[in-house]
């Protein structure tokens, strides 16, 4: 990436609105746009102060008034990329928005890549991997909870455990190479047994961030849910239900639902990746029988099963072949319209489910217990946020494993009665791993992998 040029973006969402942002970053972003921009009070730019707003018009090179503006002046250091930004705040419309940013282009800036303003403030030291991408996680959160963990990391929750346990292990390295170095100069060192008590305690803390990997990625990207059953028993209820919007349409008609409907629901701090299937059952509609298929795809590619039965109506072998099908998944069995019906039991289906919850889409009876439900399976009880780390994402976890691993491998040294200096390959190792977290050790090609899942303008 070119750092020398300046480059030009609009920052908001492309579309009519009540404003649009148009940002320009670079050592030649003020005198760029002084050259398109006519303050009111008659300055240039370039002899504004740092962090100020002015009010005037974006004028085309022909001299046409393009919009009335407010442009603020931001010069470095003190910026989101470490470079001169201005920020050209214009009306939300559509052709006035493309319009600036190509009078931007003209004037000499470029049209910014994917993320590359992040990437900037990643390059010029103002922020370390973890922060850029907790503001692409903070952008595309989708709970509250999400959310809240994403701007912790931002502020640093992660990066400063990350780069405490690294600066642990970078002592005991260096330790070790003042032994290896300077063995007959008496210098005052860590006995083994100290030595050993560092390692595991370290050990322990890559553990503890481990420990929260599982159900944070699984709140991040959502649990892969499916909901089967018969047809008509209320699974395409229970899916309008939960998203809050009429995704599936809902009749009295058995076999509706021909293709599996699919959304991101979130039900209180979880996400869930719901799918509303067709009804399973033998069929000679050659396009519903190819929705059941589809709902058998579903039942083998989803983490957790959600199968509904109809209180109404008692259970038959079908619902006995749909259960069978369910295999070692997780799974939770619903009893909907409990308030109509008692044909069905909890006790019938105690014998297939540990979870088995009386439910009603009509009174929403029942909701809570599933969410409550959900937790418990997946262990997302202890998630909270309380400005701990919590790892919600897969290249964080590799690496920690990859660390893991190498430490794990430096312990089984010691415990083996060997001298500490041969464990320093190990924690090299382990340093490396934690290092690529924050950005330290990472290569070229990821951290150009990380920037491009940024949308154009961030």
């Amino acid at each position: 990436m070119d750092l020398t040029s300046t480059i030009a973006a609009i920052s908001t969402p492309y579309g009519t609105g009540g404003i649009s942002i148009i940002r320009i970053s670079g050592s030649d972003a003020i005198a760029i746009t002084d050259r398109i921009f006519k303050a009111s009070s008659k300055k240039v730019l370039s002899s504004c102060q740092s962090h100020t707003i002015h009010h005037g018009r974006i004028v085309s090179s022909g001299g046409k008034v393009l919009d009335e503006v407010l442009v603020s002046v931001m010069k470095a250091p003190k910026t989101f990329t470490g470079e001169d930004i201005c920020e050209i705040n214009c009306h939300g419309g559509l052709i006035v928005t493309k319009a600036i940013l190509e009078e931007t282009l003209k004037a000499g800036a470029v049209l910014a890549d994917r993320g590359e303003f992040t990437k900037r403030a990643f390059l010029n030291g103002k922020m370390d991997l973890c922060k850029a991408e907790a503001v692409i996680d903070i952008i595309t959160s989708k709970t509250a909870l999400e959310q809240e963990i994403s701007v912790n990391h931002l502020g640093g929750a992660l990066s400063d455990k990350i780069n405490t346990v690294r600066e642990r292990l970078i002592a005991l390295c260096a330790n070790i190479q003042v032994l290896i170095d300077y063995p007959d100069e008496g210098l005052e060192d860590f006995t083994d047994a100290q030595f050993e008590h560092e390692l595991r305690d370290i050990c322990s803390e890559i553990n503890s961030l481990l420990s929260s990997s599982n159900a944070g990625l699984l709140l991040r990207s959502g649990i892969p849910v499916a909901i089967v059953g018969k047809p008509n028993v209320g699974k395409s209820s229970l899916l309008n239900l939960l998203s809050g919007v009429e995704k599936a349409i809902v009749t009295d008609v058995e076999g509706t639902t021909r293709d599996a409907i699919e959304e991101y629901v979130n039900l209180g701090d979880i996400t869930l990746r719901l799918a509303d299937t067709a009804g399973i059952r033998d069929t000679e509609d050659k396009v519903e029988a190819i929705g059941v298929e589809k709902s058998k795809e579903y039942i083998k590619n989803s983490d957790l099963i959600i199968f509904m039965a109809d209180s109404e109506k008692p259970l038959d072998q079908t619902d006995d072949i749909i259960i069978k099908s369910i295999g070692d998944k997780k799974r939770i069995a619903l009893i909907n319209k409990c308030d109509s019906g008692n044909r069905v039991k909890s006790d019938d289906l105690k014998n297939h489910f540990e979870h088995v919850i009386e439910f009603s889409v009509k009174t929403e009876k029942g909701v809570a217990e599933l969410e409550s439900c959900i937790k418990k399976m997946y262990e997302m009880g202890d998630i909270s946020c309380d400005g701990s780390p919590i790892i919600t994402n897969a290249r964080h976890r590799d690496a920690l494993l990859k660390a893991k691993t190498a430490l794990d491998s430096a312990v089984n040294t010691i415990e083996m009665q060997i001298p500490p200096d041969t464990t320093f390959i190990d924690l090299e190792e382990a340093i490396s791993c934690l290092g690529e977290i924050v950005g330290l050790t990472v290569s070229e090609e990821i951290v150009d992998r990380i920037f491009h899942k940024f949308c154009i303008g961030k």
